[in-house]
């Protein structure tokens, strides 16, 4: 049995008052929006280059403690330190022991992209056997198939990569779309991301799935040319990258980019004019995926 305690604060003192929670012996820590769930509900987003985003006016701090902790004495000391003065409204609520390994697979369905992909985590049998099954395990790198923009990207690889193809995955994170490319029938695979955390994770995913694939960093010099580039980030480094990502694809070759919202498509067209003359491929959920042909 563990305690879950909620603790209202602001914006100004979240950040003070979980550093102070963990510091009395909170097993986690997390800042939620206590508006959440009504019209008042403020969402946070952002993109690089913009700056991080900050907490809620209205924020709620929830801290783990094991089963007997004295709450009342360590939020009143970790108020004080955080500098609230009186301690704050808060609410303890047990929780039970529970197994967390499994509890967490469950979340993680296959996740079907057409009739011939899957994206399988490694605790699921493939339930299509037949099918192009790729090995996924929800982890720290971003790519595991559920998000609306990599389905878009998936399901636009499945379209237009042939056999023997060369592919480049700018920004490929987990590995998902280059190793995709690779099952699909690509020949040579590149996959090029700024984290190194990501690296390591697309090597494993990569090993895992039986294909191969060059890894490298953003740093690292780049001058081969492909036959399709494919990129899954979003719009602002999209366009800074235009330059770049228009050199590395062939001339006739085909470009795919996503992580547009649709209000932000025409200023992605502006940037990759005139080597590309980008046109929407597919929408999801807000999402757009625009293509086009090197000229």
């Amino acid at each position: 049995m563990w305690l879950s305690v909620s603790i209202a604060t602001d914006a100004r003192h979240a950040e003070a008052l979980s550093d102070a929670l963990l510091s009395r012996g909170a097993l986690s820590v997390a800042v939620e929006d206590a508006d959440a769930g009504t019209p008042r509900e403020a969402p946070q987003f952002g993109e690089p280059g913009e700056g991080a985003a900050e907490f809620w006016a209205r924020s709620r701090v929830i801290a783990m403690f094991e089963r007997g902790a004295d709450i009342q004495r360590i939020t009143s000391a970790a108020a004080d330190e955080a500098g609230l003065g009186a301690t704050p409204t808060y609410e303890v609520t047990p929780v039970a022991e529970q197994d967390w390994v499994r509890l967490t697979q469950s979340q993680f369905e296959p996740i079907r992209i057409n009739d011939g992909l899957w994206i399988v985590p490694s605790w699921h049998r493939a339930p299509d056997p037949r099918a192009v099954n790729l090995e996924l395990d929800p982890g720290l790198a971003f790519g595991t198939g559920s998000h609306a923009t990599t389905r878009l990207c998936l399901e636009w690889l499945c379209r237009h990569v042939a056999a023997g193809a060369s592919v480049l995955d700018y920004g490929c994170g987990s590995g998902i779309l280059a190793i995709a490319a690779a099952r699909l029938g690509a020949g040579r695979v590149t996959g090029v991301d700024i984290d190194d955390g990501a690296l390591r994770a697309a090597a494993d995913n990569t090993r895992r799935n039986g294909v191969a694939l060059q890894l490298l960093h953003a740093g690292q010099a780049l001058d081969a040319s492909f036959d399709i580039v494919v990129a899954n980030i979003l719009a602002n480094p999209l366009c800074v990258l235009a330059p770049l990502l228009a050199a590395r694809t062939r001339l006739g070759g085909r470009i795919a980019l996503s992580g547009i919202l649709a209000t932000q498509a025409e200023q992605v067209r502006q940037a990759y004019r005139p080597a590309f003359e980008l046109q929407a491929a597919d929408e999801r959920e807000g999402w757009l995926l625009l293509e086009g042909t090197r000229s």
